[in-house]
């Protein structure tokens, strides 16, 4: 046997050079940011993709087909509940619109009463699950049995309801009563960066306060009231929860009833894929119309100058505008949670508030005999936790290597992060049990598909808040600690770290809040013992048990309430609905 031949003795000792060499220059953080790719592809564009596929296969055989297409918008059924959701989109959005905005006006840039009131209103119809408000709604405005219809019987003598929740116009304004808090939160935040100096000038050549507004301060922040408003409709035609609940009983389809029909047995996930594709499209048409619609107009109500910002003063029309918010808060807040605390606590809510009617049953039975209630609070908690935790960490990951720029091509790190915005969470529900719910993953029903679900879910709102984190951090601060001889990780736990924590933890908080009411997504996932509160909640309204329902939310909104009360504490009082 021959032997190879021998390497000249200086290309020999020039091969470990090169090889050192390069590994000098080798950093960790390129490790890094190839393990980041393969999470986020894991996470958010293999169940995506599997989708799609999944949409043009046969079952069983896989084999390429557009049967499943021609299933899904084959019957008339299914292509009005398409448009049964498009036109509650709009609408929903249209009345989110006309309660936020001046909501928005009236605390930003008026020396309206009560506005500490009227951001407490905000707040509680931001916490407040949909699920549980349309079952508030449909105890105060039931066509039989409402609070609001048995007055109005009571006091007129009609035999006929004032108010029927069952209906399409009932489910839009019960999704807007719990959409406008996103509306408002733009466009206050808008107006804040208006400077009194324009309408003042709007004054003095003769325009009212009515006027100024209308012709100089809305204008302004057109940009924030569209995307608000696309907010809306985006978060309308994804719903599950208020739909199930009042459209299913009023015999009204949409989109998202109609993919968990296509979940009973036999489960024909591949026709789910089909019908779920236009959710995408409708989602990215939106975001195209949005950038249409202002990419033709200037909008700039901030320049170099420092400009004064000076409450409006409406004079008595100040009560008008504070019985507006009112109004509204009693709407979206308080007459729902009064009537569900009633229910909570009776024997028979229909029997009103008497002595006699007070009981603790409910609770007992959940607390201590329901077989599933204290599993499915356990469930939430966890499940949201380590949701919340893989998302943070995840974002902080992706926003320091994307500001720091330590890796070319980083910004596609932060658009993997960012793409779940714009999916809705049905859709993406459904891409996960396409790619892992089946072998060789075999994960349906199991708490690691949902904790991946929801850590993917909401993986934008930690990405935005760690990015902000990070932008509020020099990097100076940390180049100081490397000449000093200190290395990366080491500056990043011992400058940076310190620094953001207090965001990160806010961003932890508002993550594990939306995650523990989450029920679109939740139910295509869950199985007999991974309920979550949120499914649990809707299998009970299925059940029509609206007292032990009640205090089941109760108990939901408890376990809400002492975690916001936390975030309160340690991050502010508007950790939840500021804006960076």
């Amino acid at each position: 046997m021959s032997e190879a031949p021998a390497l000249p003795q200086g290309a020999a000792q020039a091969v470990p050079r090169r090889l050192s060499g390069r590994l000098a220059r080798f950093e960790p953080v390129t490790l890094l940011w190839i393990a980041l790719i393969a999470i986020l592809l894991f996470l958010v564009a293999f169940p995506l993709g599997k989708l799609l596929v999944v949409s043009f296969e046969t079952r069983g055989t896989g084999a390429f087909t557009l049967m499943n297409y021609v299933s899904a918008y084959g019957r008339s059924r299914y292509v009005d509940a398409l448009v049964n959701s498009l036109i509650l989109g709009l609408v929903s959005a249209t009345m989110a619109v006309v309660m936020a905005v001046p909501m928005a006006w009236a605390v930003s840039r008026t020396d309206m009463p009560f506005k500490g009131l009227t951001w407490a209103v905000v707040l509680g119809a931001f916490i407040l699950p949909p699920y549980l408000s349309a079952v508030g709604w449909i105890l105060l405005a039931g066509p039989n049995s409402g609070f609001l219809n048995l007055a109005w019987r009571w006091v007129t003598g009609a035999e006929g309801a004032l108010v029927n929740i069952y209906s399409f116009s009932g489910m839009a304004l019960v999704i807007a009563l719990n959409s406008f808090p996103l509306v408002f939160i733009f466009v206050k935040s808008a107006l804040d960066l208006v400077s009194s100096e324009m309408e003042d000038a709007a004054n003095i050549l003769g325009a009212g306060t009515w006027t100024a507004m209308r012709k100089v301060s809305l204008p302004l922040v057109w940009p924030a009231i569209v995307a608000g408003f696309i907010i809306v409709f985006l978060e309308a035609i994804a719903l599950f929860g208020t739909p199930a609940i009042i459209g299913i009983p009023a015999r009204i389809n949409v989109v998202t009833t109609q993919l968990w029909q296509f979940f009973e047995y036999p489960v024909r996930v591949e026709v789910a894929a089909a019908y779920a594709m236009p959710l995408l499209l409708i989602t990215a048409g939106m975001i195209v119309v949005q950038k249409l619609m202002l990419a033709r107009k200037g909008y700039v109500s901030q320049t170099g100058k420092g400009g004064e910002r000076r409450p409006i003063k409406l004079g008595p029309w100040r009560w008008l505008a504070f019985g507006w918010c009112a109004m509204v808060g009693l709407m979206a807040v308080i007459a729902p949670l009064f009537v569900l605390l009633q229910a909570s606590f009776a024997k028979a809510w229909g029997r009103g508030l008497a002595w006699d009617n007070l009981t603790f049953a409910n609770y007992y039975l959940l607390i201590f005999e329901h077989e599933m209630a204290m599993t499915s609070i356990w469930n939430t908690i966890w499940f949201s936790a380590t949701a919340a935790t893989i998302a943070v960490l995840l974002a902080l990951m992706i926003a320091y290597i994307v500001n720091r720029r330590l890796v070319p091509f980083g910004e596609a790190l932060g658009f993997l992060a960012m793409a779940p915005f714009v999916i809705p969470g049905i859709v993406m529900a459904i891409g996960f049990y396409a790619a892992y719910a089946s072998p060789p993953f075999a994960l349906y029903g199991t708490a690691t598909l949902i904790i991946l679900a929801f850590a993917a879910r909401f993986l934008p709102i930690a990405y935005a808040n760690s990015t902000s984190a990070i932008r509020a951090v020099h990097p100076e601060m940390e180049e100081a600690a490397r000449i000093l001889g200190s290395g990366r990780l080491h500056a990043i736990r011992m400058v940076t770290a310190p620094l953001v924590k207090k965001a990160l933890l806010g961003g932890w908080l508002i993550v594990f809040i939306v995650a523990s009411r989450e029920l679109s997504a939740a139910i295509f996932l869950v199985g007999p013992r991974t309920r979550t509160m949120s499914v649990l909640l809707y299998d009970l309204s299925e059940a029509g048990n609206f007292e032990v329902l009640a205090a089941f939310g109760g108990l939901l909104l408890l376990v809400t309430m002492v975690f916001v009360g936390i975030g309160m504490k340690l991050v502010g009082r508007d950790f939840m609905l500021r804006r960076n």
